[in-house]
């Protein structure tokens, strides 16, 4: 059984047991989200998609936690100019696992 999410202008395919890295959000680990913008679900009788969402389907997740992801390095440059600029930037994401997807 997996569904598939909106969050954060993304879709995501989730499934039970999952673990994935969201935008971050300001909570603590061991807290619970939940992601009420379901598009699609598959279940045993076979998908059931939304219009745009499905009616009485949610995916719960725990936070596991705060990630960086890699460096990023932006160069600025101007030929014959002597200008260089070189910087750098790390996002920060929010680890969860999705414990449950519900279907009414």
């Amino acid at each position: 059984m997996y569904a598939i999410i909106a969050d954060g202008g993304r879709q995501y395919r989730v499934e039970e047991g999952q673990e994935l890295e969201v935008d971050y959000r300001k909570v603590t680990a061991g807290d619970q989200i939940e992601f009420g913008r379901v598009l699609a679900v598959s279940t045993e009788e076979g998908m059931r998609f939304g219009q745009p969402l499905v009616d009485g389907a949610k995916v719960t997740a725990e936070v596991l936690g705060v990630a960086q992801g890699d460096k990023v390095y932006v160069q600025k440059l101007r030929r014959r100019k002597t200008f260089r600029r070189r910087t750098g930037h790390r996002q920060m994401y929010t680890r969860v696992r999705i414990d449950k997807i519900a279907v009414a």
